[in-house]
């Protein structure tokens, strides 16, 4: 299978998939359980996500593991099965993409702070380490680092990936609109910053995931397009900004809108769009066929 750098550059336009969060607490992950125990404790209903993309018509799907590093683990007391509940995630995922799709695998932020002296860089290293290897024995062949802020986190993040693991890299950052109306994330990294040093970590594919509808994930795009000519560049956007009802966070864009707006994403520089919170299976099958539209206006 060609990696997916190479198909974006053959000038294919790809479909990620959507939320994971929420289907899992759809069927029945409770506030405080670890999502990655789900991965052996209840496969099926893991297996049954994955499938749900495929069938929706996603080129590239991922896995169950964003909180799958040894330091965040340790939170539950899980530091010890990182290895298992990583290769399980992965195996998952592949099993339900077949050959024929991507299995990209979910590699979140640790939650550690270099600044604040929470971890030290080698630790950071080594846990990115341990999850990348995991991931690739269960059975991906590429990863998203994804959801990041920091630079130092992102590039050891990368570099570990791309040290010990034949793994292509992708890296998205999680960007807020200031006042001024700039994007920036919670440690004011700018999308041109971020490109231009994710770029030089050794990442193959760059690009923005969750805090932004597709409305907004098209002006970032843009940017990352300016700064990066020749980077692929994904787009995990959220079904819309969430609204608050009777205590419950629910997400507007219905499947119809996002894929209208998700071509505006295509059109402003992303090689590859898919969902982020909120989305279904029903968004990424509009964003489908609106890819088998070529994402025409």
């Amino acid at each position: 299978m060609k990696r997916i750098a190479e198909k974006v550059r053959e000038g294919r336009t790809l479909v990620s998939d959507g939320a994971w969060g929420t289907f899992l607490q759809k069927n029945g992950l409770r506030p405080g359980d670890c999502p990655e125990l789900w991965n052996v404790e209840h496969r099926d209903a893991v297996l049954d996500i994955a499938r749900a993309y495929v069938e929706a018509g996603s080129d590239m799907i991922e896995t169950n593991s964003f909180g799958g590093s040894r330091l965040k683990l340790e939170y539950y007391g899980l530091a010890d099965r990182t290895a298992e509940l990583n290769e399980a995630a992965a195996a998952i995922s592949r099993a339900a993409a077949g050959d024929a799709r991507h299995v990209l695998a979910s590699i979140g932020p640790t939650g550690k702070m270099l600044l604040m002296g929470d971890v030290t860089e080698e630790q950071l290293y080594e846990a990115f380490k341990e999850q990348a290897l995991a991931l690739e024995r269960g059975g991906a062949d590429a990863c998203c680092i994804e959801t990041f802020a920091d630079l130092d986190e992102a590039r050891l993040a990368i570099r570990a990936a791309k040290e010990n693991t034949k793994l292509e890299v992708a890296c998205t950052f999680t960007f807020e609109k200031t006042r001024q109306g700039e994007y920036r994330t919670m440690m004011g990294v700018s999308p041109t910053a971020m490109a231009e040093t994710l770029i030089a970590a050794g990442a193959d594919i760059i690009g923005a995931n969750c805090g932004n509808g597709m409305e907004r994930m098209a002006a970032i795009a843009g940017e990352l397009r300016q700064a990066a000519p020749e980077t692929p560049i994904l787009v995990h956007a959220n079904a819309g900004m969430p609204v608050n009802v009777d205590g419950v966070d629910t997400f507007p864009e219905d499947p119809a809108t996002m894929a209208r707006l998700a071509v505006h994403v295509v059109k402003a520089g992303a090689n590859i769009v898919g969902g982020c919170c909120g989305a279904t299976p029903a968004h990424i099958r509009a964003i489908r066929s609106a890819a088998q539209q070529r994402f025409s206006l």
